[in-house]
């Protein structure tokens, strides 16, 4: 994909939040975007009071059956009529002095877009995200960078197990300790349960996709090794409690993604009879 022109756009940076039943915590999320000077809201058929939120902020919705992060995303790109836009999932929020950065930092990019060769398209920032009972700073999970601000045209999307973003052009870093989205990824272990179940399914379809072998041995051997490095060499077990439970909630996930490329009649001969 080449990037293609954003002179159309007009100035200033439109914040951008995918939806579905996110009434949890929507409404923060929506009011820490107040920097932004449009907000665009996708959502995939919320059930519950979703919309009403979104309407509430001002936000443009445009509704859309869900077929996954990345193609949600490119979808929600071409929407896009701002030079910037910044992406915050609905369980996401952020921090008055991370939105004050950001509009500095495109500020200065518009200042220097004569010299594209030195002009970053895309900005990447901190994410300090709770779990179980504190915010993690261990096993993989801080300061997790992750682009997420992108000039408009210069950003392609696409996804494997999880949603990656390639910036077209060069990336800096925002942020810093007080200027992180921060993030509340679960409302409870069943919730936990659900998510890995489905990164799960999209995981075993990416194995099968890219030819790739899974099973019983292989998702016990992947598993065992994610806990270790989770747990041990990436020192989650200094996050005490929560730690470990992470670190066991993505051994399972990693063998799940295994067994889960598997094939197995579940009770076809009952519906034989």
């Amino acid at each position: 994909m080449e990037p293609v022109s954003s002179s159309t756009h007009v100035p200033g940076i439109t914040g951008l939040v995918l939806t579905r039943d996110g009434g949890r915590l929507l409404d923060k999320c929506l009011a820490s975007l107040y920097f932004c000077d449009t907000l665009l809201v996708v959502d995939s058929g919320s059930a519950d009071h979703t919309l009403d939120i979104a309407e509430a902020h001002n936000a443009e919705i445009v509704a859309r059956a869900w077929e996954g992060f990345a193609r949600q995303f490119t979808f929600a790109h071409g929407l896009v009529r701002s030079r910037w836009f910044f992406i915050l999932d609905q369980d996401e929020i952020c921090p008055p002095a991370l939105g004050a950065e950001i509009r500095a930092a495109i500020a200065e990019a518009d200042a220097l877009a004569d010299t594209p060769a030195d002009t970053p398209v895309a900005f990447s920032v901190g994410r300090k995200s709770w779990y179980f009972d504190r915010f993690m700073r261990h096993g993989g999970w801080y300061p997790d960078p992750i682009p997420r601000v992108f000039r408009t045209g210069f950003v392609e999307f696409y996804q494997d197990a999880h949603i990656h973003y390639r910036p077209l052009g060069s990336r800096r870093h925002l942020g810093g300790p007080g200027r992180e989205i921060i993030h509340y990824p679960y409302a409870g272990f069943e919730h936990q349960l659900a998510k890995l179940n489905a990164y799960a399914r999209q995981g075993a379809d990416a194995l099968k996709a890219g030819g790739r072998k899974g099973g019983l041995l292989p998702g016990v051997g992947h598993g065992l090794g994610r806990f270790c490095r989770i747990y041990v060499l990436k020192r989650g077990f200094l996050d005490g409690r929560a730690g470990f439970l992470a670190a066991a909630h993505g051994a399972f996930y990693a063998f799940l993604k295994y067994a889960r490329t598997l094939d197995a009649s579940w009770g076809a001969p009952f519906d034989q009879e």
